[in-house]
């Protein structure tokens, strides 16, 4: 079944990573971490995907150029992941539907959770659904705050989180199904009145929200995905945990 378009946002360089490459063409287990991801977002249905290119973005051209459904758009300043997104409007404008929208450093994304996500959107169509996880340890990580029913309230992002708020362990994993119609609306009215002067698609669900728009937050995610790479150190960790999984899925898998 095909759900609609996918935004991956991959225009980072890996700095922290010790490598000239774009971070999202670092191998891991002998592939592009992008791949993974576009394995997932595949297996989930979706058959056209926007990969946001900026650093080096030829060469993240050039590794994908095989791959069927995949379209580009160049986000030549990195001004947020609110901003990469907006540099897809020229694609946006023509697609009425579901976008999903999620990072290109997640290798360990799996499709059973875009796939609950794009589900429980085709049943319910609500503005936004942002999938969410338990995190034993959840330093570093945005919390979703909900209200004594249990409806999703906002995103806070640890530096601006109170005590209390630190407490939640449920967090933001950055993975997205937006109406497609909704998402362009609250692209409008993104701004970047914060410290770093970015555009944060984290905004974006907070937006819907404040104007009365069904957002919701799916706790589906398994805590591996919330293993995005920024450092040697983090991907060590996660071609480990690929190394374990594909083990345990045992021969032939």
């Amino acid at each position: 079944m095909n759900f609609g378009l996918a935004i991956v946002l991959a225009a980072g360089r890996g700095t922290r990573m010790k490598s000239d490459l774009p971070k999202v063409l670092i191998e891991l287990g002998g592939r592009p971490m992008i791949e993974y991801v576009l394995d997932a977002v595949g297996q989930a249905g979706i058959e056209r995907s926007v990969v946001v290119v900026g650093y080096r973005a030829e060469m993240v051209r050039d590794a994908l150029s095989g791959r069927p459904g995949v379209l580009f758009a160049h986000q030549a300043q990195q001004l947020g992941t609110g901003h990469a997104v907006r540099v897809c409007q020229h694609i946006l404008a023509e697609h009425d539907g579901p976008v999903l929208v999620l990072t290109g450093d997640s290798p360990l994304t799996q499709s059973t959770s875009l796939t609950a996500l794009l589900e429980l959107y085709e049943q319910h169509r609500p503005a936004c659904v942002l999938g969410s996880t338990h995190h034993p340890t959840p330093a570093g990580l945005g919390r979703i705050v909900r209200d004594a029913t249990g409806e999703f309230m906002g995103i806070v992002e640890e530096k601006d989180a109170t005590a209390a708020q630190l407490a939640i362990t449920e967090v933001n994993m950055s993975t997205y199904v937006f109406d497609g119609n909704e998402l362009k609306h609250a692209l409008e009215k993104l701004n970047n009145n914060n410290r770093q002067s970015e555009y944060y698609l984290t905004d974006v669900p907070g937006i819907l929200k404040a104007e009365g728009k069904n957002v919701q937050a799916l706790d589906v995610l398994e805590v591996c995905e919330s293993l995005s790479i920024n450092t040697v150190e983090e991907l060590k960790l996660v071609e480990a945990e690929l190394v374990r999984r594909r083990d345990a899925a045992g021969p032939g898998l």
